[in-house]
């Protein structure tokens, strides 16, 4: 094994004990980043000197006893995450590239962990595709099949995990862009709690998250970057929930159906039963559910972001409005046939969603799903439909835990025939982060070892 793919809990016990050095740990991962970048396109703004100017401080800091939680730790930032001195142009030609001032909350939380922060990664045009398709960056590609998308809008990060370009990669989430890239990549990636991890420039539904390879490391990575910090309102105080879970007597809801959408590709179901079927020989009462959502509330969401982002688009020059990706052009075209009374109900279908995830709460611990109706599509498209008319016809299992606030993380549970990652969902009620992520550890090692390519 190589440096480069040990876990970041490997890596801190290895510095505490002097076996191992930050240094020579991140000149492994820019070596593995320099022999397969060029392939995978998941880097943005990489920065090998300040890269190893910080290992070397992290060195000095085990050697005089003040390291950090993550101290000399290989980490990147999507690019939407702004970090001092480097521009965001959140996947899109059409932004001005303006140096950004100052670290956001959960960048500057890493730093002042001592976590190495080599470079940013991609992500797709305005993160609303869930593809690694930008007019900015260039086309992120999955490592397991490099004719096949990495997923989105955390594209870089998914692919920068699967590939192993060190342990920890931040990503953001909105409809689910951590965990459907997670998915298609095969890691383990968990969208907190709302406020669990402050944004800097909160949204709703819009959340930060660890994409690692392990449960383990995504429990460290959240543990250090969650808490309140004034430049977000709906920031929120860490919570003091732990990494553990009993399986014996939980009750789970299976949901192989969501109920609108793409149709669940068969391997796809049958992946996440047998996982379902671990959780039920182990203690759990596992009972399947009807869909959570409905056509109306997607169609809904559709109308509210749809006129959102044509906003954000007609705001800009004539000459940088242009540069948008023609898909999202498309898709936005329409906006000016919705009503105030459409947008309003749009916007209204956002808490509908969040009232049935939580009605399902008062009977189960936790549902269990896909996390996507299929296996990574086409890296060449913008959406697995190839229709900027029919955007969201993926995210129908992923889209309700953004609205209700609930966590949820991913894990890889199989493959396909073709050799692809199978990712099942674990959501859980508020602020049980890290029971979720406990239960993908469970199922990660405890259950069974997946079947590998």
């Amino acid at each position: 094994m190589r440096l480069a793919d040990l876990t970041a809990m490997e890596l801190v016990a290895r510095f505490g004990d002097g076996s191992l050095s930050p240094v020579e740990v991140i000149e492994d991962v820019l070596a593995r980043v320099e022999e397969l970048e060029p392939r995978v396109c998941a880097t943005y703004a990489l920065d090998p000197d300040g890269a190893r100017a910080a290992a070397r401080e992290s060195e000095r800091r085990w050697r005089d006893g003040s390291a950090g939680a993550l101290d000399g730790v290989p980490a990147t930032v999507k690019e939407n995450i702004a970090t001092r001195g480097t521009p965001v142009p959140q996947g899109t030609a059409a932004t001005a590239l303006v140096p950004a001032a100052e670290d956001a909350p959960a960048a500057a939380r890493l730093r002042e962990a001592g976590a190495v922060i080599f470079c940013k990664t991609t992500m797709p045009e305005y993160g609303m595709l869930s593809s690694g398709v930008s007019t900015f960056h260039h086309l992120t590609r999955n490592p397991w099949d490099l004719s096949k998308t990495a997923g989105g809008s955390s594209a870089g990060a998914a692919a920068a995990a699967a590939a192993g370009y060190g342990p920890l990669h931040l990503g953001t989430d909105i409809g689910g862009s951590i965990r459907l890239p997670a998915g298609w990549c095969g890691v383990v990636g968990i969208k907190p709690t709302h406020g669990r991890v402050a944004v800097g420039n909160p949204y709703p539904g819009r959340v930060i998250g660890p994409l690692t390879r392990t449960a383990a490391d995504a429990a460290l990575a959240l543990s250090v970057i969650s808490g309140y910090d004034p430049r977000d309102h709906t920031s929120l105080p860490a919570a003091d929930d732990s990494f553990a879970v009993s399986v014996e007597g939980l009750r789970v809801a299976l949901l192989l159906d969501a109920g609108v959408g793409l149709p669940v590709d068969p391997e796809v179901e049958a992946a996440v039963s047998s996982a379902a079927a671990v959780l039920e020989k182990a203690g759990a009462v596992v009972e399947p559910i009807p869909p959570i959502i409905t056509r109306e509330m997607l169609d809904g969401l559709d109308s509210f972001w749809r006129v959102r982002s044509a906003a954000d688009i007609a705001a800009l020059p004539d000459d940088r409005r242009a540069k948008v990706l023609p898909e999202i052009r498309q898709w936005v075209s329409t906006a000016g046939e919705l009503s105030g009374f459409d947008v309003f109900h749009g916007y209204s279908q956002m808490h509908a969603m969040a009232a049935a995830v939580t009605a399902v709460f008062t009977s189960y611990d936790v549902i269990l799903s896909p996390v996507a109706p299929i296996t990574a599509f086409p890296a060449e498209l913008a959406y697995p439909t190839d229709d900027p008319s029919k955007p969201f016809e993926h995210i129908a299992f992923t889209v309700p835990y953004n609205m209700s606030a609930h966590p949820a993380t991913t894990v890889n549970v199989g493959w396909s025939s073709t050799n692809l990652p199978i990712g099942a969902q674990l959501a859980v009620p508020h602020h049980q982060d890290l029971t979720a992520l406990a239960l993908a550890d469970f199922l990660d090692t405890a259950g069974r070892d997946w079947p590998t390519p």
